[in-house]
């Protein structure tokens, strides 16, 4: 039986690579991504065969995937980050999920190639991890992440979310928050989250997390700007307990959320 690996690469760094993915693209002959990805991989990907889409084509990168490994071609399909969170794996899945309902509706046959794949999913290292860790554990209690991207979901739908997350003061992590067509969502949720906790909440905008030319800046939520952020930046903003921290001997800053341990220590 052919093999689909849907592969986690994490935010950049190669290093952040979990075994279980070095594992999977060695196995396969194909490998499919947005060529940026396969970059970053550097020699892991020799001699491997290249299929790079640009940004804009998920639905013909997943679809090509499935091909190829309905071929008989061991794949791996590479997302950044997490390939579970906001990637290619749930556009996977959502594609098998059309052709198991044609089937059971007799619209199309059980032989469809695409059934017969084995599909491996490899979990990674996700930007809200990279962000959170890069300036302490400010992923220390509950948290969510949340796209700002309308493309694909209703911006009263995101906005509800928003809203809720703030009634709940969850550490949210926004993807997607700003692209070259639009940049008025993030100031919006900005100013919602504003009414449900503090003006000095800490928040932190990682841009090229773990890559060579990461930065990672510290802010406020008053202070958060949608000019300062493009589509390469994770924003994190703490809730209404989360702490940023200097120490005096050192100079160093750190942001946490505290879990509670306050009433034991």
């Amino acid at each position: 039986m052919s093999k689909l690996f849907l592969v986690s690469t994490g935010p950049g760094d190669p290093a952040l690579l979990t075994p279980m993915a070095r594992e999977a693209i060695e196995a396969s002959t194909d490998l499919v991504a947005y060529g940026l990805y396969i970059d970053l991989l550097k020699g892991l990907c020799a001699g491997k065969t290249r299929h790079d889409l640009p940004l804009g084509e998920e639905i013909n990168r997943a679809k090509l995937a499935l091909n190829l490994a309905s071929s008989g071609r061991n794949t791996a399909l590479l997302s950044s980050g997490d390939i579970g969170i906001f990637a290619m794996a749930t556009l996977v899945f959502e594609l098998l999920d059309g052709e198991i309902t044609q089937a059971k509706t007799g619209q199309s046959n059980t032989h469809s190639p695409w059934l017969g794949i084995d599909i491996e999913v490899i979990p990674g290292v996700s930007a809200m991890q990279a962000n959170a860790s890069s300036v302490g554990a400010l992923l220390g209690h509950d948290f969510c992440a949340i796209s700002l991207s309308d493309l694909l979901t209703p911006w009263q739908t995101i906005e509800k979310r928003i809203h809720c997350a703030g009634e709940g003061d969850f550490v949210i992590s926004f993807y997607n928050p700003v692209s070259k067509k639009r940049n008025w969502q993030l100031n919006t949720a900005r100013d919602i989250l504003l009414t449900y906790r503090p003006e000095n909440t800490p928040v932190v905008l990682g841009r090229n997390l773990t890559r060579e030319d990461q930065s990672i800046a510290h802010t406020t939520l008053k202070k958060l700007d949608a000019a300062d952020v493009d589509m390469f930046t994770c924003v994190s903003i703490g809730n209404s307990e989360s702490r940023h921290i200097i120490n005096p001997k050192t100079n160093t800053q750190w942001i946490y959320t505290p879990r509670g341990y306050s009433k034991k220590l």
